[in-house]
């Protein structure tokens, strides 16, 4: 095995038993990402140098035997709309070329504290506005299992890189699924957590009520690890939920006997992928061998989530994105007027996806349309909220798939926006009531991930820690890796 090809824990025992150096890690994970990376397009900022330096400095606390953090010299990709002082962050978009986040966000500095190496910023989707990567400034990721395919997103960049282990760990953010679906189309693991957990102090905003910092990793194992290391209360953050945080790694147990899943009638529906639906299904038939219940339940207002879903984070998302104007930071078009200059700026330095929430966003709060529009689908959210909780009253878990289809072709959707917003079907209920929700591989189609998803109450990350795990190390299906 290839040292790039190690887990979180894999590298870490080795670390400790001085069996390899932090140097030797770090320089495997930055030449497979020169290697391999041109093909694929999951970095934006590549920060070796600094990652090298670090990787020394963690070698000689190795040699002094001085005790290590977990992830002390693990080498993490960082989605590029996370603060690192002194770091550029773009958000995929030409309107911040140049900018460098003045401080660090909450969960960099929790990982700069636990000795963590940052190997680079990772492409996303344009201010996190997308299902696929396609809408970056920097061009779209690919799909590591076919380059011609998209890699999901707007995380797209932390997945594929997971993926083909361009790096050890990675921090996504999710916003309406952009973990867990292209955790799923590119087959790592992919986990958002109860909003208000982590931080989102740092997290360059796309839709606030929304938006949540999460890990996308290996295996579970590191998810749990990464997880231990990023949450926790924040006063910065006025979203952030006072909460007695848990150890996750003691929830990896491979028991889930007695456990009962619900399985929603409303997501296995007329557009379901077959063989994503026949893997589904053969998963229900191993949780069941492995002990738990499987019941039926019902959501019945998931049938309005896409459009409330859309409604809510436009509107959130014209008022985040009105501070870009050219004034203060990131590009400026030069004109001799000043209402030009804002024009052009944002004409120039946006691309179409965004420009086409902004203006959908800017209708709906608009006066007259406030109520039909935006106060409406903030009460369907209440009722989509409302039909979690009741189904938890009768099921642990619930179990989904993760994308209604495997990775879809490279430009296939790009010219229809709602083709485009289905696709994210699966996973937007559970960022609109705040739960949270973990994706795992499945199996795989045509050589293209399969993801499996588990949702659970607010503050249920253990019970979905338990119930990935088991099922990962139930050896459902065979794991498999890209290759590039």
């Amino acid at each position: 095995m290839e040292l790039y090809q190690l887990t979180a824990h894999e590298a870490h025992q080795l670390l400790k038993k001085r069996k390899i150096s932090c140097k030797e890690l770090t320089s495997s994970i930055i030449e497979r990402i020169e290697n391999i990376d041109n093909k694929i397009n999951a970095y934006i900022t590549k920060l070796f140098d600094q990652a090298l330096k670090q990787s020394e400095t963690i070698d000689n606390k190795i040699k002094n035997k001085e005790q290590l953090h977990p992830l002390a010299g693990i080498p993490i990709a960082i989605k590029d709309n996370i603060c690192i002082e002194g770091t550029p962050v773009t958000c995929g978009s030409k309107i911040l070329t140049g900018f460098k986040a003045p401080y660090n966000a909450t969960v960099i500095k929790k990982l700069k504290d636990a000795q963590a190496i940052f190997i680079g910023k990772t492409n996303m989707d344009e201010f996190a506005m997308g299902s696929s990567n396609e809408t970056s400034f920097y061009g779209p990721v690919k799909n590591p299992w076919k380059t011609d395919a998209i890699p999901g997103g707007s995380s797209g960049g932390s997945t594929a890189a997971i993926a083909t282990d361009e790096a050890v760990l990675a921090l996504g953010s999710d916003t309406g699924g952009s973990i867990r679906q292209p955790a799923s189309l590119c087959g790592v693991v992919g986990f958002k957590p109860t909003y208000g957990l982590v931080s989102r102090y740092g997290l360059i905003a796309f839709a606030s009520s929304l938006d949540q910092i999460g890990p996308i990793t290996k295996d579970v194992t590191d998810t749990a690890i990464l997880l231990n290391t990023i949450i926790g209360y924040d006063p910065k953050d006025t979203t952030s939920q006072k909460y007695t945080t848990p150890d996750y790694t003691e929830s990896l147990k491979k028991e889930i006997r007695g456990m009962k899943i619900g399985i929603p009638k409303e997501y296995f529906i007329e557009g379901l992928q077959k063989e994503v639906s026949f893997w589904i299904k053969k998963a229900i038939s191993k949780i069941e061998e492995l002990g738990a219940h499987c019941i039926e339940v019902s959501l019945p207002h998931t049938e309005y989530a896409v459009a409330t879903y859309y409604l809510i984070c436009t509107a959130e998302a014209s008022s985040n994105l009105a501070r870009y104007d050219g004034v203060e930071y990131g590009y400026r078009h030069s004109d001799n007027t000043l209402i030009n200059m804002y024009q052009k700026t944002r004409k120039e330095g946006f691309g179409t996806e965004v420009k086409r929430r902004i203006i959908l966003g800017t209708f709906v709060l608009s006066a007259g349309y406030y109520d039909a529009y935006f106060l409406k689908a903030q009460k369907v959210r209440t009722l989509i909220k409302e039909d979690f909780e009741k189904a938890f009253r009768s099921c642990d878990v619930i179990l989904t798939p993760t994308s209604p289809t495997t990775a879809f072709k490279l430009g296939e959707k790009l010219n229809n926006p709602l083709s485009m917003y289905l696709s994210d079907i699966f996973t937007i209920s559970s960022n609109l009531a705040g739960i949270p929700g973990i994706s795992l591989p499945c199996n795989y189609a045509h050589n293209l991930p399969i993801g499996i998803q588990f949702l659970a109450p607010y503050f249920g990350e253990e019970i979905l820690i338990q119930i990935a795990y088991a099922l990962e190390q139930s050896n459902f299906f065979e794991k498999r890796k890209p290759v590039i």
